[in-house]
C-alpha cells in the first residue's frame, strides 16, 4: 500500500460515488482513466482523492496517460501523484484538485525525457 495515500475506496465504493456500474469502474481502471492498486488483502482500491464529488478529478485521466507513456506503473503513478513537489506547491493530486492541471501535466511530461 502506498503510505502517502490517506484514504482508499474499493471499486464498489467508487462506482457508488460516481453513479456507475462496478463493471464500468473496472473498465476505467483497465483503460487508464483511473488508477488503483490491489492491496495486500487482495482488494482493488482507488485513492479517494482521485474523485471530486460524483466525478473524477479534472485532468487526472490525461496525467495518468502521460505517466503510463513515461513507463510508470499504476503504483508508481499513485505514489508520484501523492508525493510533495515544492514547485507546485503540494502534491500533484492537490494541484489537479486545485485547478493547476496544466502545471501538473507539464511535470508529468518531463518525466518521460
Amino acid at each position: 500500500m502506498v503510505s502517502e495515500v490517506q484514504e482508499w475506496l474499493t471499486v464498489p465504493e467508487v462506482a457508488e460515488q460516481l453513479g456507475l456500474p462496478v463493471a464500468r469502474v473496472h473498465q476505467m481502471l483497465r483503460d487508464g482513466g483511473l488508477a488503483g492498486m490491489r492491496q495486500p488483502d487482495g482488494v482493488m482500491r482507488v485513492p479517494a482523492g482521485f474523485l471530486a464529488g460524483d466525478s473524477i478529478v479534472k485532468g487526472l485521466p490525461g496525467v495518468l496517460t502521460v505517466l503510463r507513456d513515461a513507463g510508470y506503473s499504476d503504483e508508481e503513478s499513485v505514489r508520484w501523484l501523492h508525493t510533495v513537489d515544492d514547485s507546485l506547491p503540494g502534491t500533484p493530486i492537490e494541484g489537479l484538485q486545485g485547478n493547476r492541471g496544466k502545471e501538473v501535466k507539464r511535470r508529468a511530461q518531463a518525466l518521460g525525457f
